[in-house]
């Protein structure tokens, strides 16, 4: 009885055995896979704090001789940063709230209301996600100008407020497995489509909601090329184009261009890190049914 008992002992022990050094290798390849994507942030972060000299010196040093911590004050007062920044926020938050709004009230048509052809039209706005967007920027150059819209922010926001293919697809993805039962109950109340919409279907999907939020300040934050298209006036420049104040003709202060850089970089981190929890519900398309 008591071999039976030992011999049970050892099996459970191996089997242990096992499962910890199968975790032990998982933890270490994440480890090194965190590592190894987390190498260019402090790539940045150590040339913001380096001299021209030591960054133009061979071999790269890893970690810098002498911090110089001053290259953060001096990349501020290279350019009207404050302003860049207002600049930026101004755009950010009206394209937030158009792709919050627009995408969701669409996705809630393509999701709950039933009309002729609506298959076929949700296909054709997947779709333009084929559509590579540079094909499209002669057109919307050429459009915009016409409009008289040119060295104005309306090119940089107006567009948010007219969807999104992928935030259409997902949003109605996850409306789609909000209860009919809700809906219904709301009928019968009296409620119409707008009402459901706004305040059954928005509260329910805040962590989709939350998800293109992320994306939408995202893009428009970190947004580059439409700005430099259409802006003409350095006191209506963005951050992304502020950042330009570093690059010369003949040479690039690399120490202020990467200090300014992980300055622009800070809020879009801080902001995943604070609405991570909301992100990753988002994602989970089956998330609806739970409310």
């Amino acid at each position: 009885m008591s071999a039976v008992i030992q011999q049970k002992n050892n099996y459970f022990k191996s089997v242990t055995f096992k499962r910890r050094m199968v975790k032990t290798f998982v933890a270490i390849i994440l480890i090194l896979g965190s590592l190894l994507i987390l190498s260019p942030i402090w790539w940045m972060i150590a040339t913001s704090l380096k001299s021209m000299e030591e960054i133009m010196t061979y071999p790269p040093t890893f970690i810098p001789k002498e911090w110089h911590w001053e290259n953060y004050i001096d990349a501020l007062q290279a350019g009207p940063f404050l302003r860049y920044t207002f600049n930026t926020l101004f755009i950010t938050f009206f394209v937030v709230i158009g792709n919050v709004l627009s995408n969701s009230f669409i996705a809630y048509g393509f999701a709950r209301i039933h009309f002729k052809g609506r298959n076929v039209l949700f296909a054709i706005v997947l779709a333009t996600m084929m559509i590579p967007g540079f094909v499209t920027l002669v057109p919307q150059y050429v459009l915009y100008a016409k409009l008289g819209w040119l060295n104005t922010y309306l090119p940089l926001i107006v567009p948010a407020f007219f969807g999104s293919a992928f935030n259409i697809f997902l949003l109605r993805q996850f409306f789609l497995t909000i209860p009919n039962e809700l809906i219904e109950a709301a009928k019968i109340d009296g409620a119409n489509h707008l009402y459901i919409w706004w305040k059954i279907f928005i509260p329910l999907a805040m962590p989709a909601i939350a998800t293109v939020a992320i994306f939408s300040f995202n893009g428009a934050w970190n947004d580059f090329l439409g700005p430099l298209l259409f802006l003409n006036d350095e006191t209506m420049y963005t951050l992304q184009l502020g950042l330009q104040v570093f690059k010369g003709q003949n040479a690039t202060q690399w120490n202020l261009l990467m200090a300014g850089s992980l300055m622009v970089l800070l809020p879009v981190i801080v902001l995943f890190f604070i609405f991570q929890r909301y992100f990753i519900e988002g994602m989970n398309l089956t998330a609806g049914s739970k409310g």
